[in-house]
């Protein structure tokens, strides 16, 4: 069935409180999206963020970040005061993130939430804190500790509390008992609200992208509480580290730094911890994309001690095994896995074998040195989800500008035939949407023909990350007609649209 969606971080949402959050911003551009004919929200990682705010390295794969965590909802339960959280002054740009504002700022107001919390909702937060038990507790401690020692990763915290396990830290959560209780009530307060906008997505039917990272940070719950899932020695010190090999770009290779599964201690335990997190993401999301499908293959291993990756080396992967053992347990999941890269024999291969589709870049094509056109639309396979661009590429309008991709917009301009009454970035998108992938998702940045400006990542590190925010008004009614009328002449229309309840 052709569709189509929308790529758009819940941080990048409208919002006067410095971020956005799961709140009405986000019923607005369900609605959006329901008017546009679309079918899909393609969100990134939602957990709580560390140094460098990427939402890829997350301190934990269940809780939630507590930016996302909207604050006139709570205002509207009665958890907090308007002057309180008016009090504060949240942003200083309207279209970009200040995560150090937020770090300061906004567990102080949340403060005030938990502390009334037993006197509005106790027996519904009861209840979640024992469904979640066999994270939520690890986790608040985790934080509770992290918090006391100012925020250190755990590698770095007294050698008797780097064991989530031990009698020290056991008495350590005891000494801070009333902090542990604010951690797991503000996953409560996450974890509603959440839930609150995917039933209301699936009201008006529209369905929910999530996106399982697949290195987990170092500096996390998971490696904390689950060293055994990890390449650890027996002191919890990572043995080898993920990174890429030499190339001629990074002649010495690039050391990343995370945790290297073990995936021999996994296939041993039928794949649980890993099993575990999808079935938690399937609570939430319709569809899950796995992030670097190509580990799942092999991955790079290097030294961790080295000081980059030229000793490293490439490891295989557990292949379609753990995808096999997922589904004897989970059943059947709609997929989308991230095969972008270096795109071998072995990968296509293995994508084809899994039955799920894998993801095509426009950005990628009309190279002027690709005489056989092997990126071009037109090989676009059916089963496959066409982009026009992911969180870590530019905007379309930014790609055009960039001087070093004047010959793939010249092949473009001529292959598509572009002209100033349609608009370049309109034209591009005519190319994702009459292309014969069954899914096409686009960058919300690009409905708004924005510039790179507006780019959410550069992984080159020579912009700020994962700052871009939307104005408000950007879910422009005109924007919306546009895109229906797009949907509907390439057959992507999503006729499951319910209309808006007036209740």
């Amino acid at each position: 069935m052709r569709s189509a969606g929308v790529l758009m971080p819940v941080t990048s949402l409208p919002s006067p409180y410095g971020v956005g959050t799961l709140g009405k911003a986000a019923e607005e551009f369900i609605d959006f999206l329901a008017d546009a004919g679309q079918t899909y929200w393609q969100m990134l990682p939602l957990g709580p963020t560390g140094y460098g705010n990427s939402p890829y390295q997350a301190l934990s794969s269940y809780a939630g970040s507590t930016y996302l965590i909207d604050l006139d909802e709570l205002i509207d339960q009665g958890l907090l005061k308007k002057e309180e959280v008016t009090a504060v002054k949240w942003q200083k740009h309207k279209d970009a993130v200040d995560y150090g504002l937020l770090y300061n700022e906004r567990n102080k107001v949340l403060k005030l939430a938990a502390d009334r919390l037993p006197l509005l909702h106790p027996q519904e937060y009861f209840d979640f804190a024992e469904r979640e038990k066999d994270w939520l507790k690890d986790y608040a401690v985790f934080m509770a500790i992290k918090t006391a020692m100012k925020g250190e990763p755990w590698q770095k915290w007294p050698q008797e509390l780097r064991r989530h396990d031990s009698w020290e830290t056991a008495r350590k959560a005891e000494e801070l008992a009333e902090d542990v209780i604010f951690w797991q009530r503000v996953q409560y307060f996450f974890y509603t609200q959440l839930m609150k906008i995917k039933n209301y997505a699936t009201k008006r039917g529209i369905k929910i992208i999530g996106d399982l990272p697949f290195y987990i940070a170092a500096d996390s719950i998971d490696v904390w509480s689950h060293p055994e899932a990890f390449e650890m020695d027996q002191n919890n010190n990572m043995v080898y580290v993920s990174g890429f090999g030499p190339d001629g770009a990074h002649p010495k290779g690039q050391k990343w730094g995370n945790p290297l599964i073990s995936w021999d201690h996994l296939r041993n335990t039928g794949y649980d911890w890993w099993i575990r997190r999808v079935d938690y993401m399937s609570r939430i999301f319709d569809v899950i994309r796995i992030d670097h499908f190509q580990g799942y293959l092999s991955y790079f291993a290097v030294p961790a001690n080295d000081p980059d990756a030229s000793n490293g080396h490439w490891r295989q992967g557990p292949g379609l095994d753990v995808f096999r053992k997922m589904e004897e347990r989970l059943g059947g999941k709609q997929l989308i896995l991230e095969d972008l890269g270096q795109l071998t024999d072995e990968l296509k291969a293995l994508v084809k074998e899994s039955g799920q589709p894998g993801m095509k870049i426009i950005q990628y094509a009309f190279d002027p040195n690709d005489p056989g056109g092997y990126y071009m639309p037109f090989q676009y396979e059916k089963n496959s989800v066409v982009y026009t661009g992911t969180h870590d590429n530019d905007t379309l309008i930014g790609w055009k500008e960039e001087k070093g991709n004047k010959g793939r917009i010249e092949r473009a301009a001529k292959y598509l035939g572009l002209n100033k009454e349609e608009g370049f970035t309109w034209g591009m998108l005519r190319a994702v949407y009459s292309c014969q992938s069954d899914l096409a998702i686009v960058q919300m940045q690009d409905l708004l023909e924005l510039d790179s400006k507006a780019r959410f990542n550069d992984p080159s590190g020579k912009q700020p990350a994962w700052t871009w925010r939307a104005l408000p008004g950007c879910f422009d009614p005109e924007i919306s007609a546009k895109l229906k009328e797009k949907m509907l002449l390439y057959c992507r229309y999503n006729w499951e649209i319910k209309e808006k309840s007036t209740d």
